[in-house]
């Protein structure tokens, strides 16, 4: 019996569906296999031409003649758009003659926007939401805007506990609908390296020529050990013998098919001692579990490299959040050439700021705040919430705007 891919709340929902009655042009970006087309077939706004450019022919059409082929679309979706970027200069055409709302409902599984001219071409007239891999609080059914309460300087007791193995088994199984509905974790470790393949061998492909592309699998490979650590270009592309250059562009490729996430650091003027280098994270830890040959077995067993797959865990639970959040925020890191560092900074558009600490153990102690202080000290009026998010089961204050708090407190 094949199982079934069971149907989860996706809370960007409301955005899409608000976005369609105002906006000429909605995308709906991120990685393959996120629930992107059952998210917008299952969208309630009458009578939608539905079209996939999966289905090799009518891609051959739309890159053949884009123009035509937009011509005689009225209201539609268009799905993997990304696969014929000459179609979005035509649909900018048609929507400055029409400009209705809600005429083009788009699905991208690469960030076509990060190229410039594609984002010069539809501005003021789309509007972009991000749509990751299942949040746990999709996962679990409970709303929660954790980012809205963190930056109102609130953190909630959560009444439903992930600990221990429960906690691990959450992370290493990661978000995507497909490898939830496989009960055994050699048939995820399968799909997700199935799914990578086709993610290097597909996507790569259709947004930028690859000279070497036989060496992208290493490439992931050696990001997913570096996974959560500072990113020295040079040292990763020695290890590939690549220059500095190549790994940076390929590092680029990989974050505009979702499969990671850069993360710079923080940092304001009076600050004279940052380490001004970025972090690199996974955006799915099931499938950097998959990459680090790290099971839910072997962790219990040994947890010396939980913390690394755990910091990207909640990196991506943030910019899920984030996705249906009334919040704007920009993601950072902090460090300092003392070692002090905070795993997380997050800055709304007013410049207020939330940081947070993550740790794979049990217990926190006052020395695990000295990062999350100096941020505070930097912030001043502007820090609301310093957090060490732990495998604990107690929200406990430690200094003022300062709280060590359960991991569960991110979908709870």
């Amino acid at each position: 019996m094949i199982a079934q891919v069971p149907l989860y709340p996706r809370y960007a929902n409301d955005r899409i569906t608000v976005a369609l009655t105002d906006t000429p042009v909605v995308m709906v970006n991120g990685p393959r296999q996120c629930g992107k087309t059952t998210l917008v077939r299952g969208l309630k706004n009458g009578s939608r031409r539905y079209i996939t450019l999966d289905d090799e022919t009518v891609l051959a059409s739309a890159r053949a003649d884009p123009a035509g082929f937009i011509r005689d679309l009225d209201v539609a979706t268009i799905d993997e758009v990304q696969r014929a970027p000459d179609l979005l200069r035509a649909i900018k055409r048609t929507v400055d003659d029409d400009r209705r709302p809600g005429r083009f409902l788009l699905t991208g599984s690469a960030n076509i926007l990060a190229m410039p001219t594609i984002a010069e071409s539809l501005a003021g007239r789309m509007e972009v939401v991000t749509l990751l891999p299942l949040s746990q609080a999709e996962i679990k059914g409970h709303k929660v805007d954790f980012i809205e309460d963190a930056f109102a300087g609130k953190i909630h007791q959560p009444t439903n506990l992930a600990l221990g193995k429960e906690l691990i088994d959450i992370v290493v199984t990661g978000g995507y609908p497909e490898v939830l509905a496989r009960r055994d974790s050699r048939r995820r470790a399968a799909w997700a390296r199935e799914y990578t393949r086709a993610i290097i061998e597909r996507d790569v492909r259709d947004i930028i020529e690859v000279d070497k592309l036989e060496q992208m699998p290493q490439l992931i490979r050696a990001l997913a050990s570096h996974a959560s650590q500072l990113t020295n270009f040079s040292q990763l592309g020695g290890q590939l013998r690549l220059d500095d250059k190549t790994v940076r562009r390929y590092i680029g490729v990989l974050e505009h098919v979702f499969l990671i996430r850069r993360i710079e650091p923080w940092f304001r003027n009076d600050l004279k001692r940052i380490v001004k280098t970025p972090k690199l994270h996974f955006l799915d830890t099931g499938l950097l579990s998959v990459l680090l040959g790290a099971s839910s077995e072997r962790i219990t067993a040994d947890r010396s490299h939980f913390g690394a797959i755990l910091e990207s865990f909640v990196i991506s639970e943030i910019l899920k959040i984030a996705s249906w959040s009334s919040a704007e925020v920009r993601l950072s890191h902090y460090r300092d050439k003392d070692q002090d560092e905070v795993d997380l900074v997050m800055e709304n558009e007013v410049g207020s700021l939330v940081a947070m600490e993550v740790k794979a153990s049990a217990t926190v102690s006052a020395g695990d705040f000295k990062g999350l202080r100096k941020v505070a000290q930097a912030a001043g009026k502007d820090f609301r919430l310093g957090l060490v998010l732990y495998d604990g089961d107690t929200v406990l204050p430690f200094g003022e705007r300062l709280f060590a708090a359960p991991l569960s407190c991110l979908w709870n």
